[in-house]
């Protein structure tokens, strides 16, 4: 049975124990399992990955079958799941216990993977997809921890925090976290202290990355390569940001009339672009027209199909797709 995260409330009226949580937020399927699911186990939480259950699966599924008379309730989360967890799923089902609870906890799946579709279609099972979450809400999650915590924070020094935290708002909560322990005593904090104290100097590499790609920086594309360590992991994030970056060229593109009036546009665009990111953005635009960058956009959902279905090399076909699109002539 499929709850979406917007309709998490439901849960009250539904008695289950077995529960599949996928997608690539991570921090918003954390604060589901604290707030909505764990507290009522108490201290009999038990937290595995795939591999440690397959190790001796034997014995993992003995602890769960033998219960003494006066055991309490378990909660068992397993995490980095594969579709190879169906096994367990499977026996534990067949097994009828009552007073355990499972949480699966995969990242992406798609419209094929047999876990999902098993989850989606058990009457007795609950899936829920926890998706990256939109800039907007963020925002406001980071406006109201900084408001409570009395912090005097600009407006753009949090859309500059949520737009390097991935989507996820467990990068985002460990981040204003930081911010709050350097802060707290004099109550204030600028753009570069934030800058310096959090970790998000790679997300930033990335964000250079995909800017100067459609600035057709092409020699800052070749540095940039060779002085990050980008890995495979990095790919759907590149990809995410890209196409992103390019969607908001395309709505810029759409309400400029006249070349003169680029730059109140920017400066009035929603969500707002950081002021430092004002010139380069100028530059993008010029250097794209909406034909160009429509199809381009296409591009990139094509590329990102691709490295899904491959598991090797995929770092090589997203860094020459982006020194490609970096080659292109301006229009």
């Amino acid at each position: 049975m499929i709850i979406k995260n917007n309709e998490l409330q439901k849960l009250k009226a539904t008695k289950c124990n077995l529960y599949l949580l996928y997608g690539e937020n991570r921090g918003f399927k954390n604060q589901f399992i604290y707030e909505n699911l764990s507290l009522e186990f108490k201290k009999n939480i038990f937290k595995y990955n795939e591999n440690e259950v397959f190790n001796d699966y034997k014995d993992f599924m003995t602890s769960i079958l033998n219960k003494s008379f006066f055991e309490e309730k378990k909660l068992y989360i397993i995490s980095n799941v594969t579709e190879k967890i169906l096994v367990l799923i499977e026996d534990f089902i067949s097994s009828n216990i009552e007073d355990i609870t499972i949480i699966i906890v995969a990242s992406i799946l798609d419209k094929r993977s047999k876990l999902r579709n098993f989850f989606e279609k058990e009457k007795n099972t609950i899936c829920i997809p926890f998706y990256s979450d939109q800039n907007r809400t963020l925002s406001f999650l980071a406006s109201n921890f900084f408001k409570e915590k009395k912090i005097s924070i600009s407006q753009e020094v949090i859309n500059f925090l949520v737009e390097r935290c991935r989507g996820d708002r467990s990068n985002l909560n460990n981040e204003m976290n930081k911010i709050y322990n350097y802060a707290y005593e004099k109550g204030k904090v600028s753009f570069d202290e934030v800058y310096k104290i959090t970790n998000l100097a790679e997300n930033y590499s990335v964000n250079e990355l995909i800017d100067n790609c459609l600035a057709k920086n092409k020699k800052r594309i070749s540095a940039i390569l060779n002085q990050n360590n980008f890995s495979d992991e990095d790919c759907i994030l590149i990809l995410r940001t890209m196409l992103n970056k390019s969607k908001r060229i395309l709505k810029i593109k759409k309400e400029i009339n006249d070349v003169r009036n680029i730059d109140s546009i920017i400066s009035s665009f929603k969500p707002p672009i950081f002021w430092k990111d004002k010139e380069i953005v100028k530059t993008q635009i010029m250097n794209w027209d909406a034909i160009e960058i429509e199809n381009l956009i296409y591009k990139i959902n094509d590329i990102e199909f691709i490295v899904k279905k491959n598991t090797i090399n995929t770092l090589n076909i997203v860094s020459d797709f982006i020194l490609n699109t970096s080659s292109r002539p301006n229009n």
